[in-house]
């Protein structure tokens, strides 16, 4: 390996700890006052001001190679080629000025015919961990039998505790102290003034966003498992941060494949991460066992609070934020598939924690509906996962997953279209919010509920259901579910008061109808969305 890498860094061997073992990790980041061990045996860290990802401060390299293909706005915000050399020098001098570095060389993509060699140089041990639980580490099962000699395609410099001053700051065009910067021609990502450690996670899956389209792959934010028992059984669950991708793919009848983000191939679908990324907020054994169990020594606690004594994670603590963390590789959940690839999903559900209350709790999708529904990706932004977000906001976000598209979202739904006809899948709406009113009044669909629906979805008991179509939303409604009250199925039923329902029904409808209005869909497509 080189001793220095673009840009002048300077990774020399006595100064850098390249592919460090997790044990050795958590050491060094104990020895530098980085963090501390919980009972659980995972060590705890705290990212400062930034608990969350920073989406105002995250810049695209704007380039004649690269501008065509890009949807620049609020969420693509372009960087000038001259921006961009001063934030990776400014990266470049802060890391080469900090006693030591670490270097993580691994990989994004389950599956070898697709996956990237992801570089990450971190200045703090726990970093490191962090990269080499969430990408796939070399040597591993999950990497598989080595092919050569490892090359980077993406590189991530992460300097996190280095903050702008407001000159700089200036100079660069840029909002603050706070800037990640990314360049999908030189591959490269700098990371300044936040240590929330899933800003590295992010910008490679907005990497493979941009990358794997390029070669005929479906770029996705959702989570995927398989039935243990019948391995053509694979199942896609969507959705932005809380809404249950996590929880919901963690299914002890089921193999999990991956958290978050997935690729579908030609080959089937593949995880493009090595670990898992799972909300802790108000964790129990009892409803998450699987995730509870995966919290022991090699995992990572983010902002979860501990007791001084003890050292017992307080899971209920909304201390220093709501975003509280835990990420761990896959196979530490039992029985997960390693390598994370499985055959094409037989299933496709999309979670929306819609806080206006009005949504059905579950939604056959017909092909139209389906577009329709991904395109705009209605969900709530909940609590902790952006800086800023204190409660639950109504939110549209492209795909499920719009502030990581790098490309128009058509793009996406387009690809997402022709996979599900090709493959027969079926494509549901899941609502994991509010029900007998909005957020404040009422209460969130009890997660026993929520994984009935998706037990009777996955043993295709559901298909066969008899559906009444909603009088707004023309979402098809199951006049009954197994282990579910028929009460609960009918959203308007839930309210005390009819009439403030038909007034936010009415409400969330005419947000769906000026959202869909940025998007050049088919006039059926658009006839499948709300009537009211």
């Amino acid at each position: 390996m080189a001793t220095t890498s673009p840009g002048g860094l300077n990774l020399s061997p006595e100064r850098t700890g390249t592919n460090l073992p997790p044990a050795v990790l958590v050491e060094l980041a104990l020895q530098a006052g980085e963090g501390k061990l919980a009972s659980n045996g995972a060590l705890v860290c705290f990212t400062g001001d930034r608990t969350g990802r920073s989406p105002n401060d995250k810049f695209l390299e704007d380039t004649p190679g690269i501008h065509g293909k890009i949807l620049w706005g609020k969420v693509n915000q372009p960087l000038p080629p001259a921006a961009f050399d001063k934030a990776l020098r400014i990266a470049t001098d802060h890391l080469n000025s900090v006693p030591r570095n670490y270097l993580f060389e691994g990989y994004a993509g389950g599956d070898p015919k697709y996956r990237l060699g992801v570089r990450v140089v971190t200045e703090q041990a726990w970093h490191s961990l962090f990269a080499s639980t969430l990408f796939i580490r070399q040597g591993t099962k999950a990497a598989g039998p080595a092919t050569g000699g490892f090359r980077a395609d993406w590189t991530i410099l992460n300097a996190g505790r280095r903050r702008l001053t407001a000159d700089e700051a200036k100079a660069l065009g840029v909002k603050g102290p706070v800037l990640i910067a990314q360049s999908l021609e030189r591959k490269m990502v700098v990371i300044l003034g936040t240590e929330y450690a899933g800003e590295m996670k992010k910008s490679i899956f907005y990497a493979m966003n941009y990358d794997m389209p390029e070669v005929g792959v479906f770029p996705m934010h959702c989570s995927a498992n398989v039935a243990r028992s019948d391995p053509a059984n694979v199942a896609l669950f969507f959705g932005l941060s809380g809404t249950g991708k996590t929880t919901l793919s963690a299914d002890p009848d089921r193999a999990l494949i991956g958290d978050d983000e997935h690729g579908w191939s030609d080959r089937g679908v593949f995880n493009f991460e090595g670990g898992c990324y799972a909300k802790c907020i108000d964790l129990s054994q009892e409803k998450e066992p699987q995730i509870w169990n995966a919290i022991r020594f090699g995992s990572v606690l983010e902002n979860t609070t501990i007791d001084p004594a003890t050292r017992v994670p307080d899971y209920a603590s909304r201390k220093p934020t709501e975003n509280t963390r835990v990420t761990y590789p896959v196979d530490f959940i039992d029985g997960a598939v390693i390598p994370s690839m499985g055959g094409h999903p037989r299933n496709v559900i999309f979670l929306t924690a819609d806080a206006y209350g009005v949504l059905p709790p579950v939604s056959k999708l017909s092909p139209e509906q389906a577009m329709y529904y991904f395109l705009n990706g209605y969900t709530s932004k909940l609590a902790g996962t952006e800086a800023g977000v204190t409660e639950p906001q109504p939110n549209f976000s492209a795909c499920f997953g719009g502030v990581f598209l790098p490309r128009p979202p058509v793009e996406y739904a387009k690809m997402l279209a022709a996979k599900v006809k090709q493959h027969g899948s079926g494509v549901w709406l899941l609502n994991t919010g509010w029900s007998g009113g909005p957020y404040g009044t009422g209460k969130r669909f009890s997660l026993e509920y929520t994984r009935a629906f998706v037990t009777a979805i996955l043993n295709g008991s559901l298909a066969k259901a008899e559906f009444t179509p909603d009088p707004v939303f023309g979402l098809p409604i199951p006049r009954a579910v197994p282990g579910v009250p028929g009460g609960v199925l009918q959203p308007r039923n839930t309210w005390k008061d009819g009439a403030a329902y038909d007034a936010q029904a009415k409400k969330l409808a005419g947000l769906f109808r000026e959202n869909d209005a940025k998007f050049d869909m088919p006039e059926a497509v658009r006839a499948a969305g709300p009537k009211g």
